[in-house]
């Protein structure tokens, strides 16, 4: 009687038949796409629950016979009260994990060339998925307000205010005035738990609309079926209910996963760094964003140009114009690679020499401007780990294209 009744109001069965019956490709590269989902899922539940126990506020509060910015405060009574610190530290992982998977996502799609026509839509709305997620985990940086938040902040701050004409407005809009001013925090809170998580939400919704009308895409077959060549049929499960039965029980994996990382590898302690205070603090940027600080180590200090009363400084080379460039370069991708392939499955990447040693070169010349970041621990001057990211990019890239080329031309003798 109640299935009748929402059947004639809602017509589920209309609805299951054309959405629910869709094929989900069964190789397990595809899962990636459900693990960033599943954790920015996880990352909505644990930040409602933060959020009660939050207060946006610098003003002073006694906290241990000492007067501390309220942030501050909250976030240590947070850790003291039970499940606290352990829900903190989910919300931390599943930041982590969103990352990684977006990123292995990204190298699935270009490794096999699945971003070409009639893609390039989605590879971008991907792209600027990947980009305010990177903005999402920055703007959580600073709401635990320690000195290491603050100093981290400060970074960010300078960068975009070296930005020519445009920065000091920027800094101001974004940073809520001159760095830092008392209404950031609350600034940064709005940007984290709501601006933010609702584009998120808006890109996903996107994302999920065109795969649905474009299908998946999935590896090719040597069998010769008509499918491998280019048809419109896919090989794989529906998504209800044998896809869902997979998924759920993969979501409580990956929930228990990260309550075991909570539980067993602690993050930052902001006891440790304490409240803000006079004094920078040693200290480098989470691994995805170690690229950019890495950059501008290699930078020099006194390069500056000027050009029609703009100001071009080591924080706008190394801090703007580099990570643009980089998205800049992922954005036309799907434009330049022009290759013709099969509407609906994969490229083999040992089939494709120059977009394969592209993609490796690109990605050691970002792993060595990371490895850049600890020159001062590893004793190597910016000079000589300019010289080293170099050579191994340019090695990676000529060894495997060299490789792949002489692969592809036996294989087509």
């Amino acid at each position: 009687m109640i299935s009748k009744w929402f059947e004639e109001r809602l017509e589920l069965k209309k609805f299951k038949q054309k959405y629910l019956t869709k094929t989900f490709p069964s190789h397990p590269t595809y899962l990636l796409g459900e693990i960033a989902l599943f954790s920015f899922i996880t990352l909505v539940l644990t930040g409602i629950f933060l959020g009660f126990l939050y207060e946006p506020s610098v003003r002073l509060v006694p906290l241990f016979h000492a007067m501390v910015p309220a942030a501050y405060a909250s976030v240590v009574k947070m850790d003291l009260i039970p499940m606290g610190m352990l829900i903190r530290r989910i919300h931390h992982w599943s930041a982590m994990l969103m990352i990684s998977s977006l990123i292995l996502h990204f190298m699935r799609v270009y490794f096999t060339g699945a971003y070409r026509k009639p893609r390039e839509l989605n590879w971008l709305v991907g792209l600027a998925l990947m980009g305010i997620s990177l903005g999402a985990a920055f703007t959580g940086y600073l709401l635990p307000y320690s000195q290491f938040s603050v100093t981290a902040t400060s970074i960010a701050y300078y960068m975009v205010k070296s930005i020519p004409w445009l920065g000091d407005w920027l800094s101001r809009l974004i940073f809520a005035g001159a760095f830092p001013s008392n209404a950031m925090v609350p600034r940064f809170f709005f940007f984290h738990v709501m601006l933010i998580p609702a584009i998120i939400i808006g890109l996903i919704g996107a994302h999920m609309v065109i795969l649905v009308k474009q299908k998946h895409t999935e590896p090719g077959s040597n069998s010769g079926r008509p499918e491998a060549q280019g048809g419109k049929r896919l090989i794989g499960i529906p998504i209800w209910p044998e896809q869902a039965v997979i998924s759920i029980p993969f979501f409580l994996f990956l929930l228990f996963t990260l309550t075991m990382l909570a539980t067993y590898v602690p993050i930052n302690a902001i006891e440790i760094y304490g409240a803000p205070r006079p004094g920078t603090p040693v200290m480098r940027p989470d691994w995805y964003f170690l690229w950019v600080y890495g950059f501008l180590k290699l930078i020099p200090g006194d390069l500056s140009v000027t050009i029609l009363g703009g100001k071009i400084t080591p924080e706008t080379i190394g801090g703007v114009i580099f990570p643009g460039t980089v998205f800049l370069i992922l954005a036309l991708i799907p434009f330049l690679d022009r290759f013709k392939t099969a509407q609906n499955y994969n490229s083999n990447p040992l089939a494709r020499p120059f977009m394969t040693s592209f993609g490796l070169g690109g990605g050691v010349f970002i792993l060595m401007t990371a490895v850049a970041g600890y020159i001062d621990v590893l004793h190597i001057s910016p000079t000589s780990m300019i010289v080293y990211t170099v050579a191994a990019t340019v090695a990676v890239w000529a060894v495997v294209f060299g490789v792949l080329s002489a692969r592809k031309k036996k294989s087509g003798s």
